[in-house]
């Protein structure tokens, strides 16, 4: 009889009162490349690393960033669909290449600030899910910022038509088309290669986001820093569909749940990041979360504000727009449609 009833209660501490055997997910996870600095150290690894307690779901999950996998980041979409991983920090801009309806989020001169790039995610998000669902088989779990993506170069410049005839490193097609729009050269780089290349004189100016900059030393190989916020530099997590529907319905609203709280915690520290690192690059005080450089600030002139205004109707949409029709229909009235944009 006690026997009988040791194994009544085994059987019941395995499987639950509903009968259902007790779920644990191993997710492998993709994240932000180590060279990318303080977001991926301070808050994404972390979040990874405490995933169960930080979402409530029983998991173990096997983290990796990208720059030690000797993955691409242009491939993380094809990465989510084949399920080589399960969730992916995507590289957005990257991966437009393979989905350009992603670009939408952040076209050159749409997002100046923190406070419109989180209205056009809102406004745009669902818009993005849908096409990485159906070509991708992938859900997209929040998007958020590195934050804005400024001018750093080695010769001296003065404003943004001083790019007339020097090579400048992007990292999508859109900015590259805006470079080309004032005269400068486009050369695509990925992050990691981007230092070498400014030290050798492969490229003359790079675009990336201040702290970025500070934490993989682009100030010892630049001058100047021209601080007009080209894009937000928008990244997203997304997972692998047959992942997310192997959860049973509570676990994916406590996936989600503590994905709007990961993002939530990223839109804030981007904002802390960027206006220290400002400082930091060009040797002012308070300098807290990276080093102290003594990079020459040029000023935001009225004329080159001007330039980033006009830059999504006259440079960014348009090239955009014929691009991202060609593989997605509805793309460019879905977009306008999505921020209220009349035709």
């Amino acid at each position: 009889m006690r026997k009988a009833f040791h194994l009544v209660t085994a059987v019941a501490f395995m499987f639950g009162a509903g009968g259902a055997m007790a779920e644990t997910y191993n997710l492998k996870v993709l994240g932000q490349p180590v060279a990318t600095g303080l977001i991926q150290k301070n808050v994404e690894q972390p979040f990874f690393e405490n995933f169960a307690e930080r979402s409530g779901i029983d998991a173990k999950t096997d983290y990796k960033p990208l720059d030690v996998t000797g993955i691409k980041d242009t491939e993380e979409l094809r990465i989510l669909k084949s399920k080589l991983f399960d969730i992916v920090s995507l590289r957005m801009s990257q991966v437009s290449r393979d989905e350009p309806t992603i670009l939408g989020l952040d076209l050159v001169g749409l997002n100046p600030d923190y406070e419109t790039g989180r209205k056009t995610v809102a406004a745009f998000e669902s818009v993005v899910d849908k096409q990485l669902q159906a070509k991708f088989n992938t859900k997209l779990l929040g998007v958020w910022p590195f934050g804005p993506q400024v001018l750093f170069c080695k010769p001296e410049i003065g404003q943004l038509g001083d790019l007339k005839g020097k090579k400048v490193r992007v990292y999508d097609q859109n900015l590259a088309n805006f470079v080309s729009s004032v005269g400068g050269t486009p050369v695509p780089i990925g992050f990691p290669d981007v230092h070498q290349s400014l030290a050798r004189g492969v490229v003359d100016c790079a675009i990336t986001g201040p702290s970025s900059a500070n934490s993989a030393g682009w100030p010892e190989v630049t001058n100047y820093m021209l601080p007009v916020a080209f894009q937000l530099a928008l990244n997203g997590y997304g997972i692998n569909l047959d992942t997310y529907n192997s959860m049973t319905p509570e676990d994916q609203q406590k996936l989600e749940a503590a994905f709007d709280s990961l993002v939530d915690e990223i839109w804030e520290y981007s904002e802390e990041l960027f206006d220290d690192a400002v400082r930091c690059n060009v040797g002012e005080e308070p300098c807290k979360t990276v080093k102290k450089y003594d990079l020459k600030m040029v000023p935001i002139s009225d004329a080159d504000r001007t330039i980033i205004g006009n830059a999504v109707s006259e440079v960014s949409f348009p090239a955009w727009a014929e691009v991202c029709d060609a593989q997605n229909a509805t793309c460019s009235a879905a977009w306008k449609a999505a921020l209220g944009i009349a035709n």
